[in-house]
Order: structure tokens, then C-alpha cells, then sequence
């Protein structure tokens, strides 16, 4: 479990395929955690489990599954590439953004950009999770929490508000049109609506196609 609050941007050392899986090596420099073997770390918002003592590796090392490849920004990333990191959050942790489960719903697509004081990103997610955007509510993009600044159900669309700490201490501040970003809804969310659409015997609104199970 995590909270979307980013500690470190790490950097894509490498990348390769090993009988059907991937393994990124990411860099860490700079960040205080120290995760062994089996410790989870959220990559982007992608629950990834450390293959290896770092030491030994050379960095931050994950065995990514094909449908984590399929699923995620993940399947496109090379050397050089800059991603989010947070370690895993404990029972007692303080929690500053909202629970996260790093199990991500789809790729958003990224359709407007607008820079300024009123930082604003615009993203189109696949139909079928739009019943999970809620105005007010979080969502989790690339790792970070973020509260949903607007949306428009019907046009299929919802914006995020970035500020500058955001900006300075994660990588969405180079988001641009035509972009994805990985997509987390609220797990409080998926929950209600999965109740209301299997158990209640109500349709839902809009017509949209179904999310997740």
C-alpha cells in the first residue's frame, strides 16, 4: 500500500527482456531508502517488487510482468527515462495523500496542457473508468495524489490542478498533449460503484461500458 506522495525521481538505467519478462534497472541517487529483496516500490504508480540487493545490481532492480508492460506506461519506457518513486507505506504511516493500491487501472491520455499559476492538466482516461472520477475525489497519476480540479463525465474527460512542489519534485511537470500517464482511481470508488453496479440491481449513469472488476 502507498499514499501517492512521491519521495525521489529516479532515472532508467537500463533496460532488458528476460524470457518474457522485462528488468529496469532504475537509479536512485539521492534517496535515503534502502529496500531489499522482495520490498515494494512504487514506480510511477506501478507496484513493482525489488529482484535483487541493489548493491549487487547496480540500482533498483524489477522484474516486470507482461501485463504490467500492457497495462502501464512501463511498456515504453528506455534508458533515461525519469520515473517517481515511494516505498511502501506502513499501518502507522502518516497519511498525507490517499490509500493507494499501485494496481493501475489504465494509461491516460494527456489532451491539454496549461502552464501557469492555474497549472492545469487536462486527461481522457478509457470510457469505462470515468464512473470512478469524482468531482473533489483523488486520483493517482504516475505515482502522485492528486485531487480531480474538474471534469466533464459526458465529454469524457477530467483535470488535475498541479502546484509548484508537485511541479519541482515529480515528473508530471513534463507532461505535454499526446502523453500518457498511469491511472489509479480511488479504491473507495471502484468499490461503491462496483456494489452499485452488481448487487443493487441499478444501472449506472451515462452508458458507459464496464471498468473494473
Amino acid at each position: 500500500m502507498f499514499t501517492g506522495i512521491v519521495q525521489a525521481v529516479g532515472e532508467v538505467a537500463s533496460v532488458s527482456d528476460r524470457g518474457g519478462r522485462r528488468r529496469l534497472l532504475v537509479s536512485s541517487q539521492g534517496w535515503a531508502h534502502r529496500p531489499g529483496p522482495g520490498d515494494s516500490i512504487a514506480v510511477s504508480g506501478c507496484c513493482l517488487t525489488i529482484s535483487e540487493p541493489p548493491e549487487e545490481a547496480g540500482g533498483l532492480a524489477f522484474d516486470v510482468v507482461p501485463e504490467t508492460l500492457a497495462k502501464t506506461t512501463l511498456g515504453g519506457v528506455r534508458a533515461g527515462d525519469r520515473v517517481n518513486l515511494e516505498h511502501a507505506a506502513r499501518a502507522d504511516s502518516l497519511l498525507d495523500g490517499h490509500v493507494v493500491q499501485g494496481h493501475v487501472d489504465a494509461a491516460a491520455e494527456v489532451v491539454l496542457v496549461s502552464p501557469g499559476e492555474d497549472w492545469r492538466v487536462r486527461l481522457r482516461p478509457p470510457a469505462g473508468l470515468m464512473p470512478y472520477v469524482t468531482p473533489k475525489g483523488s486520483v493517482c497519476l504516475d505515482g502522485v495524489s492528486l485531487t480531480v480540479a474538474g471534469l466533464e463525465p459526458r465529454a469524457g474527460w477530467f483535470e488535475v490542478a498541479l502546484i509548484p512542489v508537485t511541479l519541482a519534485r515529480t515528473t508530471l511537470g513534463s507532461l505535454a498533449p499526446g502523453g500518457r500517464v498511469n491511472l489509479e482511481c480511488d479504491p473507495l470508488a471502484k468499490t461503491v460503484v462496483h456494489y452499485l453496479r452488481h448487487y443493487t440491481g441499478g444501472a449506472l449513469p451515462l452508458g458507459v461500458g464496464p471498468g473494473p472488476a
